[in-house]
C-alpha cells in the first residue's frame, strides 16, 4: 500500500501567509522603490472578499505591481532559495517539523499541496524534506521567464482536490490501494480532507474548527 501524507503550507506548516512576504522580499531585492506600493496591494487584495477580482487574477495582479512584469531565471532563483531559507529559518512551526519528521519515519511519501506558486513552495518543500509538491503555476514565456499570472488552475478548494487527483494518475498510484493523510488549516481544503483516510485540521480557523467537529477529523494545533 502506498502511504502520502499531504500538507497544506501557509498557516499549516508556516507561521502566516507566505505570498505577502515573498512579495516584500522579492521587491527588497529587485527595486526596493517598489515597497512604496505596497498599500496599493492591500487595496488590490480588499477585491477578493468583495468579490471584484478571484484568487488567481489577485496573484497576477500584485506580482506585476510588486515585482514587476517579468523575472529571469536567474534573477528568480536568487530570489526563491534567499526566501526559502528565511521561511525554513522563522516561519516553519516546531509542530509541523515534528509531525513531518513523524509521518516520514512511518513511511509515508511527503507531498507539498499548495496554492502558493511552485517556483518558491518546490524550494520550501525540499528544505523540509517533501518528495512531491502540488502547487499553482506561473505563466512563463517562451524562453522560461516568469510573467505575472496564474497558469492553468489556482491550487485552492476543490481545484486542489482535482490537481492530487491529476498528480496520483500520473503517478500510477491507484486511489483504492493508497492511504492519505491529509493536513490544513482552512475551510477551502474541506474537498481534499473529506477525500482522504485520516483527516487533520490542523492550527484551524473557526469554520474548519466547526466543520472537523461535525465531521469527526482530528484537530491539531502547532502554533
Amino acid at each position: 500500500m502506498v502511504r502520502l501524507a499531504i500538507y497544506d503550507m501557509d498557516k499549516t506548516i508556516t507561521r502566516g501567509p507566505t505570498w505577502t512576504r515573498f512579495l516584500i522580499a522579492g521587491a527588497r531585492m529587485r527595486a526596493p522603490w517598489r515597497l512604496a506600493l505596497l498599500p496599493v496591494a492591500g487595496l488590490m487584495a480588499l477585491g477578493h472578499p468583495l468579490r471584484i477580482v478571484d484568487r488567481a487574477r489577485l496573484k497576477g495582479m500584485t506580482q506585476r505591481l510588486m515585482l514587476g512584469g517579468r523575472l529571469n531565471e536567474s534573477e528568480l532563483r536568487r530570489l526563491v532559495q534567499a526566501f526559502a531559507e528565511a521561511i525554513d529559518r522563522d516561519e516553519v512551526l516546531a509542530g509541523a517539523r515534528h509531525r513531518i519528521a513523524q509521518d516520514h519515519g512511518e513511511g509515508y511519501r511527503l507531498v507539498l499541496a499548495t496554492a502558493s506558486f511552485r517556483y518558491y513552495a518546490e524550494a520550501i518543500a525540499a528544505r523540509l524534506g517533501f518528495d512531491a509538491v502540488i502547487a499553482t503555476e506561473v505563466r512563463r514565456d517562451e524562453g522560461g521567464d516568469v510573467l505575472s499570472g496564474v497558469a492553468g488552475d489556482n491550487c485552492y478548494g476543490p481545484a486542489k482536490l482535482a490537481m492530487i487527483e491529476a498528480w496520483l494518475a500520473r503517478e500510477g498510484i491507484d486511489r483504492e490501494t493508497a492511504h492519505i493523510r491529509f493536513y490544513s488549516d482552512h475551510v477551502s481544503d474541506a474537498p481534499a480532507l473529506a477525500a482522504a483516510d485520516q483527516a487533520f485540521a490542523v492550527n484551524a480557523h473557526a469554520p474548519l474548527r466547526a466543520l472537523a467537529k461535525r465531521r469527526g477529523w482530528t484537530i491539531l494545533d502547532w502554533r
